[in-house]
């Protein structure tokens, strides 16, 4: 499995650490910041499900007036992990 690290932008989290492995599933999601309640259960939500998957159903989500939130900043982090893996 392949440990990835993404700094967010324009959210409560600051980064958020994740594994895809080689089907490009999602493993161990850990927020650093945000609400506990609710990025704790985006993790659980998204444990083993293929990335382009988690990407398709969380980009574009918003919190509030921001014009993103975690769940969208996860799928942009998977997106940059995705195209990462395809280059390297």
């Amino acid at each position: 499995m392949k440990q990835s690290t993404y700094e967010t932008t324009g959210t409560c989290s600051k980064i958020i650490n994740f594994e895809l492995d080689d089907e490009q599933r999602v493993h161990n999601v850990e927020f650093i910041g945000g609400c506990p309640g609710n990025t704790i259960g985006v993790s659980r939500l998204v444990e083993g499900k293929k990335a382009q998957e988690v990407i398709d159903m969380l980009q574009g989500v918003r919190c509030g007036y921001k014009s993103t939130s975690c769940p969208d900043q996860l799928a942009t982090a998977l997106a940059k992990a995705l195209s990462e893996q395809t280059a390297g």
